[in-house]
């Protein structure tokens, strides 16, 4: 017999690859569940929350409700108060001068968390870079001027700046031989009062900067540092390309207070109010709003004004800051 031809089986076709599920979803197409979190993890948080609901939620609470009310002097022996809605807001914000004092306060409030970023940063660098000695002697320096009482503090540089007495008019009028700075006053003219609070409000904040931002620095790796520069990277790119990145989350915390501290700032500019300044020109938000502590609501107002401004300076860092958590 002769033998059976032997017919070719066509080759079936490969399956096709599996198609890795989207995060989140299931193989099946279904959308995961998350898993809920343990209820212990928050119910240790309870004991820290308390004392912050009351010290804190509290008085800001009482403080938004006074806003819309007409609440003074009167209000606190015993009478009720009227309820005004929006009066208060629509006073404070239809006022040119209170557009005014947003301005200054925002402005002073940039330039001031600019220079002690700037600062902060190059010192926090030198303190790496120089020996133990000189390391220790910048340390202790920085704390001295972090840990002297902000009234203090203020009190030596109005001291500093004095018309009269002051070593800084000396020093530009005698050594330097600038004319016209002998008895030059710095706090008449809203210009040189805001510089002399700038310095005022930096030599108080850099030192923070300086331990934070020296803190993470120790942080970065030197393999990574080493590695880069046999790759060939100068100072400058190891820097700006490695160590920046690395460190940045400990900018945004920075920067993100900083902007806050420096917004609500009013020690320092009282204090220098009180040494002859002109009150109405030199006025931030901090002082205005204690200027008007007769008229609670109108403070209360204003307060809300400040809180929201706040926010809205510090949104920009906030959404940064938990981006990064997420990822």
């Amino acid at each position: 017999m002769p033998a059976a031809r032997s017919t070719p089986v066509p080759a079936l076709p490969a399956p096709p690859a599996p198609v890795a599920p989207a995060p989140g979803v299931a193989p099946g197409g279904r959308r995961r569940r998350r898993r809920p979190a343990n209820l212990g993890v928050y119910l240790l948080l309870v004991p820290a929350a308390i004392p912050v609901l009351v010290g804190l939620g509290y008085p800001l609470a009482r403080q938004f409700v006074i806003s819309f009310q007409e609440y003074g002097l009167a209000q606190q022996f015993g009478r009720p108060a009227e309820w005004v809605g929006l009066d208060n807001y629509v006073t404070l914000l239809t006022d040119p001068y209170v557009w005014g004092v947003i301005a200054r306060s925002v402005a002073f409030c940039l330039v001031n968390a600019a220079l002690t970023m700037t600062l902060g940063m190059a010192l926090a660098v030198l303190m790496r870079s120089v020996g133990r000695a000189a390391r220790l002697t910048l340390q202790v320096g920085m704390l001295l001027a972090w840990g002297t009482p902000v009234l203090a503090t203020t009190t030596v540089w109005q001291w500093l700046f004095d018309s009269q007495y002051g070593v800084i008019n000396w020093l530009l009028a005698e050594p330097l031989g600038v004319t016209g700075m002998r008895y030059h006053s710095w706090l008449i003219e809203p210009a040189s009062f805001y510089l002399v609070a700038t310095v005022i409000v930096v030599w108080m904040s850099v030192p923070f900067v300086v331990f934070t931002v020296y803190a993470g620095l120790l942080q970065v790796p030197g393999e990574t540092m080493e590695a880069a520069q046999l790759d060939g990277a100068s100072g400058r790119q190891r820097f700006w390309l490695i160590t920046i990145p690395m460190i940045k989350p400990v900018l945004f915390v920075v920067a993100l207070l900083q902007v806050i501290w420096d917004l609500r700032v009013f020690t320092q500019i009282h204090v220098l109010q009180r040494a002859g300044a002109p009150t109405r020109e030199t006025h931030l938000l901090g002082t205005y709003i204690y200027s008007l502590a007769k008229e609670f609501s109108m403070a209360g107002a204003m307060a809300t004004i400040m809180l929201v401004l706040t926010l809205a300076l510090t949104w920009f860092y906030i959404r940064r800051m938990l981006r990064e958590e997420e990822m």
